[in-house]
């Protein structure tokens, strides 16, 4: 199958225009012929389609969108056989949470809550579904223009009665080293306390504008990750009340038993700041986990080698 390109159609889909290029698939804007209305197709490169791995996790992606139907998760059209590989969702107009980050920096308080807010909701019905999103990061997060939050990209997503997928390359196996949950440092799976903490590490970047852990690459980030622990946010913003820097600490706490069970709790948190508990110490300190943490990262980077 060639390459497509604005101006043809597929099916009953008119290519409008590129709007995405990534190393396996483009993201294109396209017209549905039968309803008139815009729609996004993401469509394979011809050589990915060959792609054992990526044609499962293709499939696994398409799967798990047509399961889930809710207003802040990007919805996956099931409209039948097609000529080629393809997924159709619906057109949302709107900029990715990462763009606005990078535009604002850290965001007003009320702004920050109201996402985390937005996305508690999300995860707690994808959680009761059975699904696990293990990548959720500002740049699979849609704000349209009334701040209204979309989940996207389920493609390293595990879905509950599905066989586990691997992956060869790094990047698919652990999600972004930024958001990466400590359990999934140590070669875990991960399960919606994992989504969680990536939520905590993403409220935390939208009060302070920057992330809690940082390194000069990818490995140094997680083991920041699993010995130390983050500047309070109050430090950086002090317009954080000590409420709110209590709830961002309990979803980014190493240990999974001790961050909130499910997303609906944190929300209720969210919600009613006036009656949370506020931490003399704001995190928790484990003994040698420093001295751990190395021996975990060289563990998980074996595993995602050999894959």
């Amino acid at each position: 199958m060639r390459q497509l390109h604005p101006g043809d159609q597929v099916d009953h889909y008119q290519i409008e225009s590129v709007v995405a290029l990534g190393g396996m698939a483009s993201i294109f804007r396209a017209n549905d012929l039968r309803t008139s209305q815009p729609v996004a197709l993401k469509v394979p490169h011809p050589e990915a389609e060959c792609d054992p791995v990526f044609f499962d996790r293709f499939h696994r992606e398409m799967e798990i969108g047509k399961k889930l139907n809710h207003p802040a998760i990007l919805k996956v059209f099931d409209d039948g056989r097609h000529s080629r590989i393809y997924m159709v969702t619906e057109w949302v107009e709107g900029r990715l949470l990462r763009q606005i980050l990078a535009e604002q920096g850290k965001l007003p308080i009320n702004r920050a809550v109201w996402f985390a807010l937005e996305i508690c909701v999300a995860l707690d019905y994808m959680h009761r579904e059975g699904v696990v999103h293990r990548d959720l990061k500002p740049e699979n997060i849609m704000v349209d223009s009334s701040d209204r939050v979309k989940i996207i990209d389920f493609g390293i997503a595990s879905n509950a009665g599905s066989r586990r997928l691997t992956f060869g390359k790094l990047s698919h196996v652990m999600g972004s080293p930024d958001y990466i949950s400590p359990e999934q440092v140590k070669g875990k799976r991960g399960d919606g306390r994992s989504d969680v903490y990536a939520l905590g590490v993403i409220l935390y970047e939208m009060l302070t504008g920057r992330a809690p852990f940082t390194g000069s690459n990818p490995f140094a980030v997680m083991n920041a990750r699993l010995g130390n622990d983050p500047t309070p946010p109050r430090e950086i913003n002090p317009e954080v009340s000590p409420q709110l820097q209590a709830i961002v600490c309990r979803a980014l706490a190493r240990d999974p038993q001790n961050r909130y069970a499910t997303a609906s709790k944190m929300a209720w948190d969210l919600s009613h700041q006036d009656q949370v508990a506020v931490q003399v110490a704001p995190f928790a300190k484990s003994k040698d986990v420093k001295k751990q943490s190395w021996d975990w990262v060289r563990r998980f980077l074996h595993l995602a080698k050999h894959s």
